[in-house]
């Protein structure tokens, strides 16, 4: 029998391990996913997790007129759907992160390959799906090989199970929603805001690539420190989207020679629109969520819970109150810092070396520096000698933040001499905040004008006390009064001695409507007529009104001896303007979660205070301040004031305006409260310390200090189109009875004579 011969093949050894390789690698990649999916290698996030994969959602303030004033936010992000998303933003990404995204199904087998042969030099391998994947559920992969190799069998897993639960427009828009653009631009739409300023919908093609191009590593490719670097990345965006035929050579060719179009707008709680509002409403807020905890009895999360919160803000009539503020509060302050050149004392006036070091001690202890210095054990004299030591500090100035070395108490006595202002505006009709602006700078002084300060309010007092005299009398506009020192007698309304007050510029004599006294802000008669009425039903009509600080029941607080808000003024004054009935101010709308569901409506609450008739005639009396009184330089058009304080004068004014000026002692305070049919605002311009003031009543006047701003903001707003500010006549009663024409021919002062009459105790 022949013996079967056995040929031995060379290569069988060569091949049996490349199989053994091939078939072995393959089990182990098996199993290593099998592993992954059973979370051998840690645990998978949960369906709920994958169901809902989005937190820390900012809280976003949207104005009543659709736009962002701002947010609340651990992380700056806020997410957009979809269709916010413009197309050439998700052709840029597609075809710079992931070319075959529309075709894969969570991995890309090819480029993974591609990048373990070339060792990622080629290109990453991970997908759109994967990086998102990274992104929802573990961050940052791991320095350590092994560990990083794990990871990554879990983030196709994790990319898996994303396909499969989200389309691929979910799965775009969640990858764009979470990305971190640097900055505290957190999701495309916080870093279209941050960089670009507007919408992501709104993104040209450059803007767009400029945003994906940053994807790749945005600590790296930061636009704000490495400009050109991130031109580059743009550039090669540009060529990806033109291999892909997203756009054309042509486009490609002209958008690469462009610049970054950087329009930086930083949304800091410091920085934005609106901020004192914001941190008023930000406080609102927490108590609100004490009060309204969620179905399962936890409570909201202000900075991650991505509430939305309407309000009643108008952002186009913010802007133009915050631009007519700083337009003539930087004029002020620099004829301000003028005239401190020639006081010794500067800034303070009427207070003696004593006092000064006593104003200046107690600003120390207000201060960051003191508490800080005293919570570590320092005494009294290592913290006062340290306010004497010069160092580094930033300080605010109308031009422009200034790099200095000062010592710290230097930098108080400088802010002492800044001048501070607040302005509010509200809509009559429905109590809706329109404007808030509660000081200059919200970075460097973060006290809130509107609301929380209290100041003397001067002769702006005056309107509550001839509304309560037309109210209960019946008294006319053209009802004349003698024009000379009034004395109401001591012990009478518990007075201690005789209350005579003075005119200013002590000038008397002859007979003054009632319309021409409130015009000319006259003292005498205004003293006449709280005695007529008793300060205690001037009171209760403030009260009604909205005034809800404490009001001693005086006399003299006929001439604004008493301390109010802003808040408060503005509230009041609105009540003139919608006929008597006061509509408690309101500035929010409603609030809901992040999924749209309304948490809670905010409604009006609203009484009467006056008559229709009493609120019109109100009306009138003050329209007669912008017409012929304090007021007048809104109308006028000839002439100059001292180096040019009425900033952006003329104004030349033709609508019907009812405004009051107020000025208090030692020009402290300036106030104008100014009303059309369908906005009430009130301005109010001082210094930190009543000490500190302009030395002269021409300056110091609020027709000075505050009706500039007024004036600025108004002509704004009747300049823009979209607006609806009133120009027209204040609404007449069908059936007035009261005569406020006062050239008709009757007889003036019959009605004053009567009233006389009727009460000898006058």
């Amino acid at each position: 029998m022949k013996k079967k011969t056995t040929i031995n093949n060379p290569f069988s050894k060569y091949i049996k391990w490349f199989w053994i390789t091939i078939l072995g690698g393959t089990s182990a990649i098996i199993l290593l996913f099998l592993l992954a999916s059973w979370g051998v290698f840690g645990a998978l996030p949960s369906f709920e997790e994958l169901e809902n994969p989005e937190h820390n959602l900012a809280t976003e303030v949207i104005s009543i007129d659709g736009k962002t004033l701002g947010k609340y936010f651990k992380e700056n992000r806020t997410p957009v759907k979809y269709k916010d998303l413009p197309e050439n933003l998700l052709k840029a990404l597609v075809a710079t992160e992931d070319e075959r995204f529309y075709e894969h199904s969570g991995i890309d087998f090819k480029s993974s390959v591609r990048a373990i042969i070339k060792l990622g030099k080629g290109g990453g391998g991970s997908t759109i799906t994967q990086q998102l994947a990274k992104q929802l559920f573990h961050g940052e992969g791991s320095k350590n090989l092994p560990e990083r190799i794990l990871q990554k069998f879990k983030e196709y897993v994790i990319a898996i199970q994303l396909e499969r639960q989200y389309t691929k427009q979910e799965i775009l828009t969640m990858y764009l929603n979470k990305y971190d653009f640097l900055n505290l631009a957190v999701g495309i739409r916080s870093a279209s805001r941050i960089y670009f300023g507007k919408e992501p919908i709104d993104l040209t093609v450059s803007e767009s690539a400029m945003l994906v191009g940053m994807l790749k590593n945005a600590s790296y490719f930061n636009p704000l420190r490495r400009p050109k670097k991130v031109k580059n990345r743009r550039n090669t965006v540009l060529g990806q989207m033109f291999k892909n035929k997203f756009i054309t050579k042509i486009e490609k060719d002209t958008l690469q020679k462009r610049g970054l179009g950087l329009d930086i707008n930083k949304e800091t709680h410091s920085d934005g629109s609106a901020t004192y509002f914001r941190e008023y409403l930000r406080n609102f807020m927490n108590t609100w969520i004490k009060n309204n905890p969620k179905p399962d009895g936890t409570e909201y999360n202000l900075h991650r819970d991505g509430l939305k919160i309407y309000v009643t803000i108008d952002s186009r009539m913010q802007s133009y109150a915050e631009d007519a503020m700083k337009e003539h509060m930087s004029n002020l302050q620099r004829i301000f810092f003028k005239e401190q050149k020639r006081n010794k004392t500067a800034p303070f006036y009427d207070l003696d070396k004593k006092q000064i070091a006593s104003t200046m001690k107690q600003a120390m202890k207000r201060s960051n520096r003191w508490k800080r210095m005293k919570k570590n054990g320092a005494t009294e004299k290592q913290i006062k000698a340290s306010f004497k030591e010069k160092t580094e500090m930033k300080i605010f100035s109308w031009k422009g933040d200034i790099d200095t070395i000062m010592s710290p108490i230097d930098s108080i006595r400088y802010y002492k001499h800044i001048l501070r202002s607040g302005l509010l505006s509200i809509e009559p009709q429905t109590g809706h905040i329109k404007a808030w602006v509660g000081g200059i700078d919200y970075k460097y002084f973060q006290f809130d004008a509107v609301k929380q300060q209290k100041r003397q309010v001067g002769s702006t007092f005056k309107p509550f006390v001839y509304a309560t005299a037309i109210n209960q009398l019946n008294l006319s506009p053209c009802d004349k009064f003698p024009n000379t020192l009034y004395t109401i007698p001591k012990e009478k309304y518990g007075m201690p001695e005789d209350w005579t007050p003075k005119n200013a510029g002590e000038k008397y004599g002859g007979e003054l409507t009632l319309k021409q006294a409130l015009a000319g802000s006259v003292n005498v008669i205004t003293a006449k007529l709280i005695d007529m009425v008793n300060p205690k039903n001037v009171v209760s009509l403030a009260k009604r009104a909205g005034i809800k600080s404490d009001i001693q029941a005086v006399p003299a607080i006929a001439l604004g001896s008493v301390d109010l808000s802003l808040y408060e003024m503005v509230g009041a004054y609105a009540t003139f303007a919608n006929k008597g009935l006061q509509v408690e101010p309101m500035m929010l709308l409603k609030i809901e979660d992040k999924n749209g569901t309304v948490l809670e409506q905010f409604i009006p609450n609203s009484k009467e205070v006056l008559s229709e008739e009493s609120a019109y005639v109100i009306i009138n009396l003050l329209e007669g301040v912008t017409d012929a009184g304090s007021g007048i330089r809104l109308r006028t058009k000839w002439g100059s004031y001292p180096d040019n304080v009425a900033t952006g004068y003329p104004y030349e004014f033709t609508n019907p305006i009812a405004g009051k000026t107020g000025t208090t002692q030692n020009q402290s305070d300036g106030w104008f409260m100014g009303i059309v049919p369908n906005l009430a605002t009130g301005v109010w311009v001082g210094a930190e310390d009543r000490a500190v003031h302009f030395a002269g009543i021409t300056y110091g006047q609020g027709a000075s200090m505050a009706l500039p701003i007024w004036a600025l903001y108004y002509k704004k707003m009747y300049a823009d189109s979209t607006l609806n500010v009133s120009k027209e006549e204040f609404e007449k009663p069908k059936n007035l009875s009261i005569r406020i024409n006062c050239d008709e021919t009757n007889e003036e002062g019959e009605k004053f004579e009567n009233i006389i009459e009727e009460n000898p105790e006058f």
